[in-house]
């Protein structure tokens, strides 16, 4: 048997070279790991975004002539609960007869569909349909951006 020695030559240039590649590749690793891991600030938003409402009541007043209506949403966290005239005065009725039954219809849909979406209305009540689903936006406007104000529990 004859034993041939092999002479292995190796360049400091390649070996700086593939040293360098190496740690940039490790590097790059452990940077796409931090990237994409979820963090706990994310988890907590993800748990608040789960709600649509904070539960509560909330008002918003329309001027009808000299008067004041106040339609008055109830939610709780995921649900429209009720929607109530308040302060609806005789006069006020009297003046705007079709106040009563557009806003029975409207509060019937809303709270079958929970959400604004997709509600009809005839065109005899056009615009008092209009204005009540504007306050009624507003309230639940209210009621979602709450979720926003209230501080984060951790």
């Amino acid at each position: 048997m004859s034993s041939r020695t092999k002479i292995v030559v190796l360049h400091l240039k390649e070996l700086l070279y593939t040293g360098i590649f190496l740690v940039l590749g490790i590097l790059f690793i452990v940077l796409l790991v931090i990237m994409f891991l979820p963090d706990k600030k994310q988890e907590t938003e993800n748990t608040q975004a789960q709600s649509a409402y904070v539960p509560g009541v909330y008002t918003t007043s329309i001027q009808l002539g000299g008067s004041t209506v106040d339609i008055e949403v109830v939610v709780d966290e995921n649900h429209i609960n009720s929607l109530r005239l308040n302060t609806l005065d005789e006069a006020v009725a009297t003046m705007y007869p079709l106040i009563e039954p557009s806003f029975d219809e409207l509060a019937a849909q809303i709270k079958a569909n929970q959400s604004l979406e997709g509600i009809t209305y005839s065109d005899d009540n056009r615009y008092t349909s209009m204005l009540l689903l504007d306050a009624i936006s507003q309230s639940l406007e209210k009621a979602a951006s709450a979720i926003d104000s209230q501080p984060e529990q951790e």
